[in-house]
């Protein structure tokens, strides 16, 4: 028997960043809110130790999470397969036959452009979705859009 093992390239190291500097907005945006809230609503007074506690989880999150993320997240394209694992709270395995891929994207976004990144989605037939690749390097991103684009139009049938 086959073991499944995990996927042999990385995301790029900016992905590091770019997802720190998310986690960090996410956390000031949420603390922000949360101190308006209760500056505006008087009744609604927020312990400051629970105020303390919400501060030191979402320097934990946007510490841990971007690093771990980066450890775990990987892909790799084959001949004959995308291979992708992904997650940070729960670690997730796909693997697409080139034979079931029906359409290749490429996506920069306005935030990973700022770190030349880009993501890169095999779109399947599969009723759990598309494979997505994120944080790629945006020069690799358009490479590999073109290699499986190549590959999955010289496997025979129509990708369902």
């Amino acid at each position: 028997m086959t073991e499944l093992r995990e996927p042999s390239e990385r995301v790029s190291p900016r992905a590091r960043t770019m997802w720190t500097l998310g986690a960090l907005g996410n956390s000031v945006f949420t603390l922000g809110v949360l101190a308006l809230v209760a500056y505006v609503w008087s009744p609604f007074t927020v312990p400051w130790w629970a105020f303390a506690l919400l501060v030191v989880a979402c320097a934990a999150y946007t510490v841990l999470m971007p690093r771990w993320r980066y450890a775990v997240h990987r892909w790799e394209a084959t001949e004959t397969a995308v291979y992708t694992q992904t997650g940070w709270w729960s670690i997730e395995r796909r693997i697409a036959p080139m034979s079931r891929i029906q359409t290749v994207d490429y996506e920069e976004g306005a935030f990973a452009r700022l770190f030349g990144l880009a993501s890169v989605t095999a779109t399947t037939a599969s009723a759990a979705g598309a494979l997505a690749i994120v944080g790629l390097d945006k020069q690799l991103a358009r490479e590999l859009v073109d290699q499986l684009t190549r590959r999955a139009d010289a496997v025979p049938g129509d990708a369902t």
